[in-house]
């Protein structure tokens, strides 16, 4: 009989905590999880699902929009916020619910209350002490806003999900993936939009094709993007809207200012210190291929090592953590080729390296590029672009990189994500039959190199 109350004691219920929890006590451990907020994370709760319920939401806009040049007529359609909301809130619900469900049919003894460490191999919840064999810190990440002049007056993308009502105007800052889905969202539903980003290009860290063809298209739907400036005070008017004014000068008004510029680890009080356990300078919870950390027996994964935030990395490396401690299988993450989208609109997806990123490897690059306006809107008059990008190495001929924005990128690019974790060289593309007529034909198509 083991010593501990627990093989594995999970501090934190998001989506890389739940499956390393469920999958460990599959294979035999037994486990405890604890959670002070909601099952699911930020993916379920203010992240993934909810954002890409309102994008769904945006969409409709342009889509009754070019439904008129189909044939299609009627009366002007107007939108309802409290529905969404309403409606948007019972998934969540619903999907809170599963999680809780997947746990306790895996024997996973559930604890709905804040969790520390006490040392390598105890935790104290809700007023109990557990000893376990290993313990995992899946905590997360949290939106935060920089101090300045009447901060306290900005949101984040967690409040954003639960306004009680849409305002007039929005200020969006950020040039992220969150501040560009966030204003995309926010426009397509009828708000005055204005991003406001201190770089000189949306999306950095992606191809900077992709941030720079976004950002126009972006512009094209009325959303106004105020490149290399930053807000130096918020304030509030009696009416309830807010004042901004920028730094060298100039003001706005708003009903609301988001912020999306960043998100801190969630390792504050936890006892991670005390421990021995060793984190970076951002706060992140430092650990090894094995997702192990300075203390053998504390292990941590997801947005709290704040290394590649993304859901399905955390599952995978909760996963992958099972394996390891219950299975007899050490598993390592591989971390290449990890494709992701960015649900603005229209929509960003990407794998592999950038053209940028290939270059600074090493790589001598054959670039191949697309644009062009989508059949569909041949006949709804619209005048987006669809763009598609290949990153080649070219003396191997492998595909490094495959980058796309346009309609329903994110399900293009998962099945290109396939071909580049194969290996896939610019000749097999090219030696495989498009589907006709899609965009999606465009890359195995492209054939004529490009030249800058």
């Amino acid at each position: 009989m083991s010593r501990h109350d627990y093989d594995l004691f999970c501090i934190g219920g998001g989506s890389g905590g739940v499956r390393g929890s469920r999958i460990s006590a599959t294979y035999g451990a037994k486990v405890a999880i604890a959670e002070e907020k909601y099952f699911g994370g930020t993916c379920v709760n203010v992240g993934c699902i909810p954002k890409k319920l309102f994008s769904y939401a945006a969409h409709f806009r342009d889509e009754f929009h070019d439904a008129a040049g189909f044939g299609w007529s009627g009366p002007e359609p107007k939108f309802h916020w409290p529905t969404l909301l309403a409606n948007k809130n019972k998934e969540i619900e619903r999907l809170n619910g599963i999680y809780e469900r997947m746990l306790d049919k895996a024997g996973v003894a559930i604890l709905k209350a804040r969790a520390t460490i006490v040392d390598s191999n105890t935790v104290e919840c809700g007023g109990k002490s557990y000893s376990a064999k290993h313990i995992l810190v899946a905590t997360g990440s949290w939106p935060t806003i920089p101090t300045f002049p009447g901060c306290e007056h900005a949101i984040t993308s967690n409040e954003a999900f639960f306004l009680h009502a849409l305002p007039e105007a929005v200020i969006v800052v950020g040039g992220g993936y969150i501040a560009v889905e966030f204003a995309s969202i926010f426009n397509g539903l009828g708000v005055k939009t204005t991003l406001v980003y201190r770089g000189k290009r949306v999306l950095r860290g992606f191809d900077a094709d992709l941030g720079t063809r976004l950002a126009e298209e972006m512009q094209k739907k009325g959303i106004e993007i105020k490149f290399e400036s930053d807000i130096a005070s918020i304030a509030k008017n009696a009416d309830g809207t807010l004042a901004v004014t920028f730094f060298g000068g100039g003001q706005a008004r708003a009903g609301v200012v988001m912020y999306a510029t960043g998100r801190k680890p969630n390792t504050s009080n936890l006892g991670l210190e005390a421990a021995g356990v060793k984190l970076r300078e951002d706060g992140a919870i430092e650990v090894n291929e094995y997702l192990a950390t300075s203390v053998d027996s504390i292990h941590a994964l997801g947005d709290v090592t704040n290394r590649i935030n993304l859901t399905p990395v955390a599952t995978a490396e909760g996963m992958a953590l099972a394996r390891t401690l219950f299975r007899g299988e050490p598993t390592r993450m591989d971390y290449d080729n990890i494709a992701t989208a960015i649900f603005a609109i229209p929509n960003v997806a990407t794998v592999g390296l950038s053209e940028e990123l290939a270059q600074s490897r090493g790589h001598t690059v054959e670039i191949y590029k697309a644009s062009f306006r989508a059949l569909k809107h041949t006949l709804s008059g619209s005048d987006e672009k669809t763009f598609m990008k290949l990153v080649v190495d070219a003396p191997t001929q492998r595909v490094l990189g495959a980058h796309m924005m346009g309609a329903e990128a994110g399900e293009i690019i998962q099945g290109i994500a396939i071909a580049l974790k194969c290996g896939a060289t610019k000749a097999q593309f090219d030696s495989t039959i498009g589907i006709h007529p899609t965009a999606a034909e465009e890359f195995v198509t492209l054939r004529e190199k490009f030249t800058d």
